[in-house]
C-alpha cells in the first residue's frame, strides 16, 4: 500500500501541514511589510568577469578579411566586456573551423538559428537560473523596476553599434505604431493594463518599470522564442514612414509584392524567424540564405559578443547548416549519417535503429532527459457538461482511485524499457522545486486502496461484465479522447485499460483530429482526455506557475475556468471549487510578489495542492530523447535536458562552443 494512503478515511498530510506553515510565513511577511513595498528588494544579475590578462584570438576564417582591411581587428569588434563562456568538466577550449549540419522539416525552421544560437538579453544557464548574456548587468528593484546595462562597444553583425536607440526604436516606432502593431505592445509589457514606463538613461542604459511587479518580464526575454524588445534601428528606419517618404517606400513595397510600407517593414523585421538574410543579428551565426530553399547556411557573426576563457571569439564552428527533409525521413537520414547533430524529429522509438547504425555511419547516440511533467497524462475534465460526470471528476477520491490503479511500472517496462521515471504529472528532479513525496503522491500502484476509494463513493455493485456501477446504475465506463497522432498513446492506453479493469473500470479510447479534440474538451463534451504532461516540468520559482492553475483554456482539466480567466469573464465559467479558487489566489499572489523568496513559497503551496488533489493523472516522465552527434563533435554534454522552454533544446548548452576534433 502507498505510504501516502496509510489511512484512506482521514489524514492530515505532510503537505497540508506544510501549506499551513507557508500560509503563516506569507502572513508574517505581509505584516512586516515584506512584499508590501515597505522594504525595497533589489536583485542584481551580473556577467562573469574576464580572466586577468586575457588576449583575444581571431578565428582563422576571418583573419584574411582583417588583413585585407575588410574587418576591424577582433579587439575593435568585441564589446569592452565580452560574455565569457566558462570551461567545465564537459566543456573544453575548442578548435576553429568546419560546418555543422542538422536536419529540419520546413523552411520556417530557419528560426532554429535563433533558438540554438540562444543569444538573449538574459538567458537560462544549465541550472535554469537567469543570467545576463547580451546585457552586461541587470538590476531589479521590487520586482517592478528593471535597469538594463548594455555591453559598451557591442555591435550588430554588420558592425553597427548596438545601443539603447535600438530599444527606443522598437518601443516608440514599432510596438506603439498602429500600422506595424495594430494590437499594441506585447502583453508581457503590460501589468494590469499599465504599459511599461521606458526611460533611456544613456546610450548604454535603459530602464523599464511598472507600478506593480512584472515577474513575466525576464523569463519572456530568456525564452526559446524570446520577447525581442530591440530592433536594428539603423537597418529598419529606411523602411519606416517616419524616417523616409511613405509613398516612396510604398512603391518599393509594391515592387516586392507587398501592399504598403508597413507590410514590407514587418516582413523584413523578424529577428526570431531569421528568414531575412539582410537583417542584422546578434546571434552567433547569420543566415545567408533566403527562403524558399532546401539548404540554409548560417555564417559566423564576426561581431559576436562571446569568448572562451582563453579569449577565443565564439563560435568555434564557421557554418551552421539546416538541411530540409520530409519529417518521415529524419530518422532514416540521421541513421545514414546525413546529420551531424540531431534530436528534433527523433523519438525514443528510433533509438534501437539509430544504435544499430552508429559504427557504420560514424556517430554516437546520447540519451538526454525530456522534462515534460509527464510523457503522457490523463486529464479528467472538471468542467464536463454532463452533471454526473462533472460531479464524479470533481471528487478527489475518484481522481485518486484512478491514479492509484495505473500500473506505471508496467508502462515503463513495456513501452520505455524501464528507462523512464514513474510518478505524477508534476515537477521533476531537475527542478529546484522538486519534492519526491509530491512526485509520488497517489502515483504508486495500489489497486486495493483504489477499490476502497471507489466503494466510499458508493460503487459497490458490478454488472455481468465485472464493471462497477455508478450510483445512478450506469456502468463505470470512461471514454478517453485523444488526438490519435501516434501509436505511443494507443499502447499506453491499452495498458491502462487492462489495469483499470482490475478495479472494475472500463476504458474506451476515442481518437479524433487535434482541433476536434480541443473543441470537445473546451465545450465540456469530452469527460477525459490524454495529452502530453505539463510542458515545463523543471520550473524555478521565477517561472510562471500558470500551467498549474486555472489560468488558460488550453489546460484540459479545467478549460472553462481558464477561458473565463483569459477573457476576463467574457466567456467560460468562473472557478467554483475551493481548491481552484485557492490556486488562483496563489497565482495572483505570485504575480504581485516582490522577491524570489516569496515566489518560491507560493510555488511550494501550489505544488502541495496539486499533489493532494491529483488534478491530472501522470504516467511516466523523463523518457529519454535520442541526441545524435557525429564522431569528433566535442563539448556536447553526455547528459542533458531536451526541452523547448526553458532550454531552447540545444541553446542553454552553448552550441557556439561545440567544435570539431578531427
Amino acid at each position: 500500500m502507498s505510504n501516502w494512503a496509510s489511512d484512506a478515511g482521514q489524514r492530515l498530510s505532510t503537505f497540508a501541514i506544510r501549506s499551513i506553515l507557508l500560509g503563516v510565513t506569507l502572513s508574517l511577511a505581509a505584516l512586516t511589510g515584506h512584499g508590501a513595498g515597505l522594504a525595497q528588494s533589489v536583485d542584481l544579475y551580473e556577467s562573469p568577469p574576464l580572466p586577468d590578462g586575457i588576449a583575444f584570438k581571431e578565428a582563422p576564417s576571418l583573419a584574411e578579411r582583417v588583413s585585407a582591411g575588410e574587418l576591424p581587428s577582433l579587439a575593435e569588434r568585441l564589446p569592452g566586456t565580452p560574455f565569457v563562456v566558462a570551461t567545465t568538466d564537459e566543456r573544453s577550449i575548442g578548435k576553429y573551423g568546419g560546418s555543422l549540419t542538422t536536419l529540419v522539416t520546413r523552411s520556417k525552421d530557419t528560426r532554429l538559428m535563433t533558438v540554438y544560437g540562444y543569444a538573449r538579453l538574459v538567458g537560462y544557464d544549465e541550472e535554469l537560473s537567469i543570467r545576463p548574456d547580451i546585457l552586461e548587468k541587470v538590476e531589479v528593484e521590487d520586482g517592478r523596476r528593471f535597469t538594463f546595462f548594455l555591453r559598451k562597444g557591442h555591435r550588430w553583425s554588420d558592425g553597427h553599434p548596438f545601443t539603447t536607440e535600438d530599444f527606443r526604436y522598437y518601443w516608440e516606432e514599432v510596438a506603439q505604431n498602429t500600422d506595424l502593431a495594430p494590437t499594441g505592445p506585447p502583453i508581457t509589457m503590460r501589468v494590469n493594463d499599465e504599459l511599461a514606463l521606458v526611460e533611456i538613461i544613456d546610450e548604454w542604459t535603459i530602464r523599464y518599470s511598472w507600478s506593480s511587479p512584472n515577474p513575466f518580464f525576464l523569463p519572456a526575454l530568456a525564452g526559446a522564442r524570446p520577447l525581442f524588445i530591440y530592433r536594428p534601428a539603423h537597418y529598419l528606419k529606411r523602411f519606416h514612414a517616419k524616417f523616409r517618404d511613405a509613398a516612396e517606400i510604398d512603391a518599393e513595397a509594391q515592387e516586392r509584392g507587398f501592399r504598403n510600407w508597413a507590410e514590407l517593414h514587418n516582413r523584413l523585421d523578424n529577428l526570431y524567424r531569421f528568414d531575412n538574410p539582410d537583417l542584422p543579428t546578434l546571434q552567433p551565426w547569420m543566415n545567408t540564405t533566403a527562403p524558399p530553399s532546401t539548404r540554409f547556411v548560417g555564417m559566423r557573426n564576426p561581431y559576436f559578443h562571446r569568448v572562451d576563457t582563453e579569449g577565443n571569439q565564439l563560435p568555434y564552428i564557421d557554418e551552421l547548416i539546416l538541411s530540409v527533409v520530409a519529417p518521415a525521413l529524419v530518422p532514416a537520414k540521421s541513421g545514414s549519417g546525413e546529420a551531424e547533430l540531431q534530436a528534433r524529429g527523433l523519438n525514443f522509438m528510433d533509438y534501437t535503429f539509430l544504435k544499430e547504425n552508429e559504427q557504420r555511419s560514424g556517430y554516437s547516440v546520447k540519451l538526454w532527459r525530456t522534462v515534460r511533467g509527464s510523457q503522457l497524462a490523463l486529464y479528467p475534465n472538471l468542467n464536463a457538461s454532463d452533471e454526473t460526470w462533472r460531479a464524479l471528476m470533481r471528487d478527489v477520491r475518484f481522481r485518486r482511485a484512478l491514479s492509484l490503479a495505473v500500473d506505471r511500472e508496467e508502462i515503463n517496462a513495456v513501452i520505455y524499457f524501464g528507462l523512464a521515471t514513474e510518478g505524477s504529472n508534476g515537477v521533476l528532479p531537475d527542478s529546484p522545486l522538486f519534492d519526491e513525496e509530491r512526485f509520488l503522491a497517489w502515483a504508486e500502484y495500489d489497486p486495493d486502496l483504489a477499490e476502497e476509494l471507489l466503494e466510499e463513493l458508493g460503487m459497490t455493485e458490478f454488472n455481468e461484465d465485472d464493471v462497477r456501477l455508478m450510483p445512478n446504475g450506469e456502468p463505470l465506463e470512461i471514454i478517453v479522447e485523444t488526438a490519435g497522432e501516434n501509436t505511443e498513446e494507443v499502447d499506453v492506453l491499452e495498458l491502462i485499460h487492462d489495469a483499470w479493469m482490475n478495479i472494475g473500470v472500463k476504458l474506451y479510447t476515442k481518437p479524433s483530429q487535434r482541433e476536434v479534440l480541443r473543441r470537445r474538451i473546451f465545450s465540456g463534451e469530452a469527460i477525459m482526455a490524454m495529452w502530453f504532461g505539463y510542458e515545463n516540468g523543471v520550473p524555478t520559482a521565477e517561472m510562471s506557475p500558470e500551467e498549474f492553475v486555472p489560468a488558460r483554456q488550453h489546460s484540459y482539466h479545467w478549460p472553462k475556468w481558464g477561458q473565463y480567466e483569459e477573457t476576463s469573464g467574457a466567456s467560460g465559467e468562473p472557478v467554483d471549487m475551493a481548491e481552484g479558487e485557492e490556486l488562483m489566489a496563489l497565482y495572483n499572489a505570485w504575480i504581485s510578489a516582490e522577491s524570489k523568496a516569496e515566489r518560491a513559497e507560493i510555488w511550494e503551496k501550489i505544488l502541495d495542492i496539486h499533489a493532494e488533489q491529483v488534478f491530472t493523472i501522470g504516467t511516466v516522465a523523463q523518457v529519454p530523447q535520442p541526441v545524435l552527434t557525429a564522431n569528433g563533435l566535442m563539448n556536447v554534454p553526455e547528459e542533458g535536458i531536451f526541452n523547448w522552454d526553458p532550454g531552447a533544446q540545444f541553446g542553454i548548452y552553448h552550441l557556439d562552443a561545440f567544435y570539431w576534433d578531427r
